[in-house]
């Protein structure tokens, strides 16, 4: 049987975000559902579930996502920890961090790829641990 804590996170997961085609997002996205973009995003996008960007998709950020699905345009990294898919109509102006990658005929991307990674555990709703610059280490 599930404890409160449990259901709850598991209706969050089950939850969809849409960001509708001719809307301009200006800001960081955090869910523990999927997102599903149609219009512009300026900032990070960071979901527990799966990311959709479709055709009309642009996004001015990083990505981190646990499954993802891109026909749009992404000027970013993106990191998903399971399985990332480039459709034909993706571009990609960034590294790719992802598991497995599936690249449709047509989908360009231009940085670096990394595959087969360990997965990291997304969190949301608290910081990335970013290391310091050596200059600010006591």
């Amino acid at each position: 049987m599930l404890n409160k804590n449990q259901k709850e996170v598991e209706e969050l997961s089950n939850s969809s975000n849409i960001i509708g085609k001719g809307t301009i997002v200006n800001g960081s996205i955090e869910t523990f559902g999927n997102i599903h973009v149609e219009g512009k995003v300026i900032g990070d996008i960071k979901t527990k579930s799966k990311a959709a960007f479709g055709h009309s998709s642009q996004v001015d950020g990083s990505v981190l996502a646990q499954n993802a699905e891109v026909a749009g345009h992404i000027t970013g990294t993106i990191e998903v920890t399971e399985q990332l898919v480039l459709k034909a109509t993706a571009t990609i102006d960034g590294d790719i961090i992802t598991n497995k990658l599936l690249v449709e005929s047509g989908a360009t991307f231009n940085g670096k790829c990394k595959m087969g990674v360990k997965s990291k555990e997304i969190k949301i709703g608290k910081p990335e641990d970013k290391e310091q610059p050596q200059a600010l280490k006591a």
